[in-house]
Parts: C-alpha cells; structure tokens; sequence
C-alpha cells in the first residue's frame, strides 16, 4: 500500500495520499490551506489519480483546497454532516456525507467512525493494508504526545471508545505532527497513558 502524507499551511496540518500501490487510484485525505500543490506533485510522482477527498473534519486548516481538488478531478468530498457548517466558500459541488458506513474508494475499504469532540463531526478514518498493518487517521483527536481541543467530556469519549480498543501495532497518522501507534501512545501519551477511561484535561 502506498501512504503519501506531508504537511501544509500556516499550521502545517497534515495531507495524506492513500492508494493500493503507483499507477492505481487514490483518495486524499484532508487537502488543507496550500495543500493543492503539493497534492498535485505527489500525483504526478506516483502517477495517481484521485477519486475521492475525504476530511476527518471541516476546520479550514484541513479542508481549505478540497474544492480546488474536487474541481480539477471531478471527484466527491465526504463529509461528516454536522461539520457541513463550518465549511464556508467554494465548497465542492459533490458533497457527500459520512455515515459511519464503510466506504469503499480506490479497492480501499476505509472504515468510517463518528469520533465527536474537538468538533461535532470529527471522524477517524480506518484502513486495513493489504500487507496486514492497520492505519488510523486521527484528524486533530489525537496525536503524538497529545489530543486535539473541543468539547472534553466528548473527546474523551471517542478517545476511549474508538481509540484505545485499536490494537498497538495500529499506525496514528495524525492531523498535525508526526505518525506514532496506538501502543506508543497507550504507554506514553499522558491522556491515555494506564487509561482504559480518559478524561482530558481542559
């Protein structure tokens, strides 16, 4: 499998490329402020071709050049709906809304779940490789070292509830930051850390 990611804008939030191999489909996962270009060499390098944007949720910094990249492909932007809102400007004319279904992009399945508090709509996106790994791209509910801000009692929820069941070995791509696994942060992280109920500190 074929994981491209690199950071992007002002606030340097995290983009990812996630195809089965070169030459195949792809789909690009949060195309923030400044993104497009960069999203368009990685194309070009690795000769993919877009089907899909997906946002693990609708701040700026994440979902900036989604409608420049929908336009040029021709292809969809999924969305949880209750962060339809706070996508303002330009936005795509194929918007489709995240269910917590499955979906299946690029001969990818992408496992889809609601994990609400840094905003309403947040969700984790969830790949199996076909090499056996599993990734999971957290958005801003987690990173390395750290969690995302928004409504505590709600982060803390999904981070318990969709986040810590995840095996060790399952691989963070986080919305800002470096990659890092879900046992790294078990152990190190000092919201989850011998925590199987987590409740964040404002």
């Amino acid at each position: 499998m074929l994981v491209v990611g690199f950071g992007a804008g002002a606030l340097q939030a995290n983009c990812y490329l996630l195809a089965p191999g070169a030459d195949t489909a792809c789909v690009v996962v949060d195309p923030g402020q400044d993104s497009a270009g960069a999203v368009a060499g990685a194309l070009a390098e690795h000769r993919l071709t877009p089907v899909a944007v997906l946002a693990t949720h609708g701040h700026p910094d994440h979902v900036a050049d989604a409608a420049l990249l929908t336009a040029a492909h021709d292809v969809p932007m999924w969305i949880h709906p209750a962060d339809r809102g706070l996508y303002d400007g330009g936005e795509p004319a194929d918007v489709r809304e995240l269910t917590g279904a499955p979906l299946e992009l690029a001969d990818l399945v992408i496992e889809v779940d609601p994990a609400p508090g840094h905003t309403a709509g947040s969700v984790v996106f969830r790949v199996a490789t076909p090499e056996g790994g599993r990734l999971a791209l957290t958005g801003d509910t987690l990173f390395a070292g750290s969690i995302g801000r928004g409504d505590h009692r709600r982060l803390g929820e999904s981070l318990r509830d969709v986040l810590l069941p995840l095996p060790d070995d399952t691989v963070v791509l986080p919305g800002h930051g470096p990659a890092t696994t879900i046992g790294r942060e078990r152990a190190g992280n000092p919201f989850l850390s011998g925590a199987r109920s987590v409740v964040p500190v404002p």
